[in-house]
């Protein structure tokens, strides 16, 4: 009911009709928002399944020196949300940006007007751009494939006549096509509920249009009604991603026999397959990382550190914290669920949970508004008649509110870590300890808390940082005067202030990293089953 009660109310906002506003967003709004939205997940989708199942293969098919450091390394841009990125490149490329000023420097130009790079502010630009932060989820998955698939395979395909461009292209890659379409969909799902990256480099797309029609407009039946057309969207790629899938399982059967053996590449090759890996890298990770850094210790050399950023992020980790223990515990409670009745109930509230992550985070806040206001009403109806006092609004336009989004469109990833840790526990244990006299609850507490506690621990961390990047949600259901990091970041990029965010921009990508490293020392065969990729 958490997850399917904002999808509900959104049905129901949009039902009520926005008036003429709606025949203004139907014929010069809608076209060219679905269009620009296409585009960009046809773009950002070719973009990261070349990226990412590129860059698995060169790590898993080949051994030359610095693999093993690039091996994680790849995994380093998810640490940067997209709205960070696009923040930094606005600044690194602009015309007389440190990119764009070197050059001309090198080439002994001296006025931008005599060279001037495309300009980023595009579609182009952001399916670049995004390309590069969201290609690790392709890689991750698809390299986890790679690892698990049979030497023997592989052996097999050389012996017929296959070359190394053969055995990727006509054996490798058909096998790892269900991870590709797992990796992909999780990218597209991330394309979908971005805000900041494409209002900051001007591409109109749903999720933009449905923010600009609530809050610029106060249109909020219209807001519900482009939201259902990007959630019809979302139901298209879930399609797609499950087509894609359809008949491929058998790809993982190999992972219990011995890997492919690597090709060593020396001099040139090794160099060349070094700098190819170390390229998504830096423009994903490297460039916008240091460029905030330098920005930051700017700014604070100059201004110190502000004590606005410091309630900033003492905001920002006070809800992320509590929705997170929160989506923890519902997390487990659903995933225990499943495992005490897999067959009904229980399974299919684990799937029913698995939802919010694919539903955009301004989906979510435009579904939840008319489900908090009529429990703000109950409450309120119910104070006046017993006590006589008016109760006013205690979770629409607050904390709370904020909170619900958060566990709502992450309560996957902690379901997902709660029943992959529980996947291990065998179920010998649950026979043993009921046949002692244990109650369900009983051996929750005492057997199965202790075994899957890294499991929710993992899980708990990849919650805290997911809330504390949320933009979409964060910017639409905030109380006022109350501001994240995000927000805040958001807020001097509207402003052009680049420095001023710089260092609410560099402490998400610090915290960010946390799941990086935990994703890199759990990244191996087992991956599949780990985190996101099972949600």
């Amino acid at each position: 009911m958490l997850v399917a009660a904002p999808i509900i109310a959104l049905v129901a906002i949009a039902t009520r009709g926005s008036g003429d506003v709606w025949v203004h967003l139907l014929t010069h709004v809608l076209p060219t928002a679905t269009l620009n939205t296409m585009l960009l997940l046809a773009g950002v989708g070719a973009f990261v399944v070349f990226i990412g199942a590129g860059a698995a293969w060169l790590v898993t098919a080949y051994d030359f020196p610095g693999r093993r450091i690039l091996d994680w390394a790849l995994l380093l841009p998810l640490a940067v949300p997209t709205y960070i990125v696009a923040y930094a490149y606005l600044d690194l490329l602009h015309p007389i940006g440190p990119i764009q000023s070197a050059i001309r420097a090198v080439l002994g130009f001296t006025s931008p007007s005599q060279l001037r790079l495309p300009e980023i502010r595009s579609i182009g630009g952001a399916i670049i751009l995004l390309g590069f932060v969201l290609y690790p989820y392709v890689y991750l998955s698809t390299r986890a494939l790679f690892l698990m698939q049979a030497a023997g395979l592989l052996d097999a395909a050389r012996t017929l006549g296959a070359g190394r461009y053969g055995v990727f292209f006509r054996v490798a890659l058909p096998l790892a096509r269900p991870a590709i379409a797992i990796g992909a969909s999780l990218a597209l799902m991330e394309t979908l509920n971005d805000v900041g990256a494409s209002e900051f480099l001007g591409v109109r797309t749903l999720t933009l249009s449905i923010y600009s029609t609530w809050i610029n407009q106060s249109n909020l039946p219209g807001a519900a009604q482009l939201a259902l057309v990007m959630l019809a969207v979302v139901v298209l790629l879930v399609v797609i991603e499950r087509r894609a899938r359809r008949g491929q399982r058998f790809a993982g059967r190999s992972q219990r026999t011995a890997p492919a053996a690597r090709q060593r590449l020396t001099g040139a090759k090794a160099a060349l397959a070094l700098i190819l890996g170390l390229i998504p890298v830096l423009i994903g990770f490297g460039a916008p990382a240091i460029h905030l850094l330098i920005r930051a210790i700017h700014r604070i050399d100059f201004a110190g550190l502000s004590g606005t950023i410091v309630n900033e992020a003492a905001n920002t980790v006070g809800v992320s914290a509590a929705a997170t223990a929160i989506a923890v515990g519902l997390g487990l409670v659903v995933a225990y669920g499943a495992r005490l009745d897999p067959g009904r109930l229980g399974g299919v509230l684990l799937r029913v949970a698995s939802l919010g992550y694919a539903l955009p985070g301004t989906v979510i806040a435009i579904g939840l508004l008319s489900p908090l206001a009529g429990l703000d009403n109950l409450v309120d109806g119910i104070s006046r008649g017993m006590l006589g006092v008016s109760t006013g609004l205690l979770l629409s336009g607050s904390a709370a509110a904020l909170i619900y989004a958060y566990v709502t469109r992450f309560l996957a990833v902690s379901a997902g870590g709660a029943d992959a840790g529980l996947s291990k526990v065998s179920v010998t244990l649950d026979h043993s300890a009921r046949t002692l006299g244990e109650t369900a609850t009983g051996t929750l507490r005492r057997i199965h808390l202790p075994l899957i506690r890294p499991a929710l621990g993992a899980a708990a961390i990849l919650v805290f940082v997911d809330c504390m990047k949320e933009l979409p949600a964060t910017l639409l259901l905030r109380p006022l005067n109350f501001e994240t990091l995000a927000t805040h970041l958001y807020g001097e990029a509207a402003r052009g202030t680049y420095e001023d965010g710089a260092v609410a921009a560099l402490a998400i990508v610090l915290v960010g990293l946390l799941p990086v490293i935990l994703l890199a020392r759990l990244s191996g065969p087992t991956i599949l089953r780990q985190g996101r990729l099972d949600s």
